[in-house]
Formats: structure tokens, sequence, C-alpha cells
């Protein structure tokens, strides 16, 4: 079983999140978005300079700073 970052997805990879490792407003941030274990994400882009990438999560496009997504666990692959 592969276990990555939320950062280093490339765009049109997919993945399932297992855990958040960041605490305060971020860690809220995040969870209010829809990252909880067991939602699929996808990369479905990224800015010219890489940062911030963009993911479809819960059916929202939703920007991410790479510091930020440094602190999501996900693995490889979506359950089905």
């Amino acid at each position: 079983m592969e276990f990555l970052h939320l950062n280093d997805m490339t765009p049109g990879r997919t993945a399932t999140v297992t855990e958040l490792k960041t605490q305060g407003s971020m860690r809220r941030r995040l969870l209010d978005i829809g990252l909880v274990p067991g939602t699929p994400v996808e990369c479905v882009g990224q800015s010219p300079g890489g940062d911030p990438k963009a993911y479809l999560i819960r059916g929202a496009a939703i920007a991410i700073r790479q510091e930020d997504a440094e602190s999501v666990i996900l693995r490889a692959g979506v359950d089905e």
C-alpha cells in the first residue's frame, strides 16, 4: 500500500485521505472542506509555478498551498 502527502499528487492522480497531521485553525479548515479519512481526492491541476494545486474534493475544486497540503496523508487509489 503506497502512502503519500497531498502535495505529492500530480494532475490526474487519485487517492484517499487517511490522516491529517496538523492542528488548530488549519486542521479545522481542511476538515470543513471535506478532507476527512476515507474521502477520495483527485488532483485536477496546478498553477504554472506549481503552487498551489487544485484538488477535486467532494465535488468541489479547491486550491491548497503546498505548505498546507504537506499535512494531509493519503493512500494511493480510491476505495470502491
